[in-house]
């Protein structure tokens, strides 16, 4: 009966871990597939710390990531639009960028813009797409 129990605490241990541990992997995964450039904002209003990153799992278990985003080549806002649910808010035209700001139910909180709570930004030029959350900060 007792080398019964000791196997039970064993086991019981043992899935508690696992079950640690995959919620740790599901609460750090980057949010978007690899693109061009994968960057990692520390910051939650700026761009004032920016991180280039190879790894973004790793990186996002190691650092305290508050936003995130990816650059592709083309068009791709039709594929992101689709995949994360996201309806459009509001859109601006700078320079040759068409920015769509959009709320998605599988990410986060958001910020507010233009009174409205926004935790999708996708930035579409000639040439490629960005796509952040909650925002893309700095330069496209």
């Amino acid at each position: 009966m007792r080398i019964l129990r000791g196997i039970k605490a064993v086991f019981i241990t043992t899935l508690s871990v696992a079950c640690g541990a995959a919620a740790t992997f599901l609460l750090h995964a980057p949010v978007f597939e690899r693109g061009n450039a994968y960057e990692l904002y520390l910051s939650p209003s700026s761009s004032a710390l920016t991180v280039l990153s190879g790894d973004p799992l790793l990186d996002k278990l190691s650092l305290p990531v508050r936003g995130e985003s990816v650059r592709y080549g083309g068009d791709k806002k039709e594929e992101l639009i689709a995949r994360f649910h996201a309806e459009i808010l509001f859109t601006e035209s700078a320079a040759g960028v068409v920015n769509y700001y959009c709320r998605s139910p599988f990410l986060g909180e958001g910020v507010v813009l233009m009174g409205q709570n926004v935790n999708l930004h996708i930035a579409v030029s000639e040439a490629q797409t960005a796509v952040g959350t909650p925002l893309i900060f700095g330069g496209f």
